[in-house]
């Protein structure tokens, strides 16, 4: 398996974690399992250089099991939680834990066909700035709140947010619920878990900040990912996709 990270461009960053490719030039089906991190995903399916298969998918709040099929190329856009706002423009309740296939035509991608990586990544870039340039104004509260999650990575309460963002726990829970499809403190459960992977990875099974003590580190990951520090250390058989080839933000 071939993957490959790029950032998207400087105006696009509070949108967009990241580009990223992954390729599997081999006859063989591989399998891995993700885990949840926060993020959401456009998947765009190249086939012998053409535009195949498009598919948004929602947040996660499990692990879930993916297959890679062979000779695949698979481009992502991971995004951050303030596109939702200017760029998908939509509801993603009903894709926790899911996906959907949109058209070819989605944000403009059908009109490039050609799978050269630094090509396409530009592309996108531009199809996403202009995309966010045409777009109304954010509710500045929705903006402060989702800018303050993302700079913290969940590692303040309900209330902290709520005060920064000046707008009730009430109303951001139920913009959450209907957004996003889980409140905001069990996005935030993940989002502070997910910052611990690299740590994780590291061999670093003690948590550095955000949990009271080792014992509440273990099961605040295992509840998000079903397996504790010390199994996803191990990552046996390179099964925990983001172990191999998660970057430090």
């Amino acid at each position: 398996m071939i993957y490959f990270q790029q950032q998207a461009h400087e105006n696009l960053r509070d949108y967009v974690r990241c580009y990223w490719k992954i390729e599997n030039k081999n006859k063989d089906f591989q399998y891995y399992t993700i885990l949840p991190d926060g993020f959401f995903d456009l998947l765009i399916c190249f086939k012998n250089d053409n535009l195949d298969r498009v598919f948004l998918t929602g947040l996660w709040n499990h692990k879930t099991n993916v297959i890679i099929s062979p000779e695949t190329v698979i481009y992502g856009v991971q995004f951050r939680l303030l596109a939702i706002e200017n760029i998908v423009q939509e509801s993603i309740t009903t894709l926790l834990n899911n996906i959907k296939r949109l058209e070819k035509s989605y944000l403009g991608l059908d009109g490039f066909n050609k799978n050269i990586d630094s090509s396409f990544f530009e592309y996108l870039n531009r199809c996403l700035l202009l995309y966010t340039e045409e777009q109304h104004p954010i509710d500045p509260r929705k903006s402060i709140l989702l800018k303050s999650i993302n700079q913290t990575k969940g590692n303040k309460t309900v209330e902290y947010y709520s005060q920064k963002a000046n707008w009730s726990k009430r109303q951001i829970n139920r913009y959450f619920q209907s957004t996003f499809g889980l409140s905001l403190k069990g996005y935030c459960s993940i989002r502070k878990g997910a910052a611990t992977y690299s740590q994780i990875r590291k061999g670093q099974l003690y948590p550095q900040q955000g949990y009271f003590d080792q014992p509440h580190f273990i099961k605040g990951i295992k509840k998000i990912t079903g397996f504790t520090p010390k199994t996803l250390l191990k990552n046996e058989n390179d099964r925990f996709l983001q172990f191999s080839i998660i970057k430090n933000e």
